[in-house]
């Protein structure tokens, strides 16, 4: 740029026009200049990069006004469609499925739920393995809200303390088994003990001795015939000579008694037990 000196003369006088002793020049030039094209180049690649990588993630990954992928937010919550994967731990107040479809917890180890106190205390867990399903919970009891209660498996269930609950029952067509290994089985009910099989025997198998007891009423055999077909048999002997056996005698109530075994039936109408 080149500035002028201009000089004030009157009319009809004429001046020489003095020569240009100063040149200015403003702006950027030569490698400076082209430094500069060639950043501002690299700053538009740079935002057409970023801008076109915004708007393949917003695509891939389903960004919409109403959520994101199958997550919709909704005025009740979140709402997950189709299958999803979570890393990391899933931290909600209520889960539930749709109500034409169930609801599937799946992982490729363990399904583990916690719930706790507002401590952070682990009051409850329930862990579902490969080959086992445990539950934690509080230390005075255990409910379980539903109205049966099936257990499926080869072994059936293994209960290691005590089991309270009104009814226990097998499927149709199936044997029910109640077993300990190596302690006894008790059963304790205030007001009896109904056992029933609608097609088929009962059978009461121990190792040791087998009691039935009562403490107020009765026991009673109601059947068409009652047999004890493992009694021993005595043999013929002197008189006298018991050889420990007894013969089971029944009174006109239906009590029976142990009677020392002899020749004959030592069974008495009115014996002193019947009275």
């Amino acid at each position: 740029m080149v500035r002028e000196q201009y000089t004030t003369t009157t009319p009809g006088t004429s001046l020489e026009r003095p020569k240009n002793e100063y040149v200015y020049k403003i702006g950027i030039y030569g490698w400076r200049k082209r430094c500069l094209y060639l950043f501002v180049l690299l700053l538009l690649i740079i935002l057409v990069v970023n801008f076109s990588l915004t708007i393949w993630i917003l695509k891939v990954m389903w960004f919409s006004p109403t959520g994101m992928g199958h997550l919709r937010v909704t005025k009740e919550g979140l709402r997950l469609e189709g299958e999803s994967e979570f890393l990391f731990p899933l931290y909600a107040k209520e889960i539930h499925s749709r109500v034409d479809s169930s609801l599937l917890l799946q992982s490729t180890h363990n399904v583990t739920v916690n719930a706790r106190n507002s401590n952070g205390e682990v009051t409850g867990r329930l862990n579902v393995g490969p080959k086992m399903v445990e539950f934690h919970v509080d230390e005075n009891e255990v409910v379980i809200g539903t109205d049966k209660l099936r257990v499926t498996g080869p072994e059936g269930a293994l209960f290691e303390h005590s089991v309270e609950t009104p009814l226990v029952k097998a499927e149709a067509f199936k044997q029910l088994r109640l077993e300990s290994p190596t302690r006894s089985l008790s059963m304790d009910a205030p007001r009896g003990i109904n056992i029933k099989a609608q097609a088929g025997n009962i059978e009461a198998l121990s190792q040791m001795d087998i009691k039935l007891h009562s403490s107020d009423g009765v026991l009673l055999l109601d059947a068409e015939t009652v047999r004890l077909p493992k009694l021993p048999e005595g043999t013929r002997g002197g008189p006298g000579v018991s050889q420990g056996l007894y013969e089971i005698c029944v009174c006109p109530d239906g009590k029976l008694y142990l009677s020392v075994a002899g020749l004959g039936s030592t069974c008495q109408e009115y014996s002193r037990v019947c009275q």
